[in-house]
C-alpha cells in the first residue's frame, strides 16, 4: 500500500509562491513517475506536471509553463512543485499521483497513476 501526502497549500496573492511537498511511503519511490494534478471547483481534474523516475526528465501543462516547477529528492520519498506568478486560475485542488510503471517517464494521463494524495487546496486571491 502507498501513502501520498501533500502539504504546503495555503492562501496567496497574485503573483506570489508556494511550494507544495509530496511525502511518499509503502513503495520503492525511485522507480516511479511521478505527478501533479489540480481541480478547480467545478471542474475536471487536470494534469499538472510529471517527473520521471530519476528526476532527469519533466513535463508541463502549457498553463504553467515557465511558471510552475516540478522536482524531487529520492533519498527522502519526496516530489515537490514549485509555483511562481501564482493567478487566481491557479485556485485548485493539488494532488501527487504515483505513477503505476516501473522507470516509467511520467505522463499527462490519469490512468498511468494508480496511487493519489488527499489533495492540498490552493487559493490565489486578485
Amino acid at each position: 500500500q502507498v501513502q501520498l501526502v501533500e502539504s504546503g497549500g495555503g492562501l496567496v496573492q497574485a503573483g506570489g509562491s508556494l511550494r507544495l511537498s509530496c511525502a511518499a511511503s509503502g513503495r520503492t519511490f525511485s522507480r516511479h513517475a511521478m505527478g501533479w494534478f489540480r481541480q478547480a471547483p467545478g471542474k475536471e481534474r487536470e494534469f499538472v506536471a510529471a517527473i520521471n523516475w530519476r528526476g532527469g526528465s519533466t513535463t508541463y501543462a502549457d498553463s504553467v509553463k515557465g511558471r510552475f516547477t516540478i522536482s524531487r529528492d529520492n533519498a527522502k520519498n519526496t516530489v515537490y512543485l514549485q509555483m511562481n506568478s501564482l493567478k487566481p486560475e491557479d485556485t485548485a485542488v493539488y494532488y501527487c499521483a504515483a505513477d503505476s510503471r516501473v522507470y516509467g517517464p511520467g505522463s499527462k494521463q490519469e490512468y498511468e497513476y494508480d496511487y493519489w494524495g488527499q489533495g492540498t487546496q490552493v487559493t490565489v486571491s486578485s
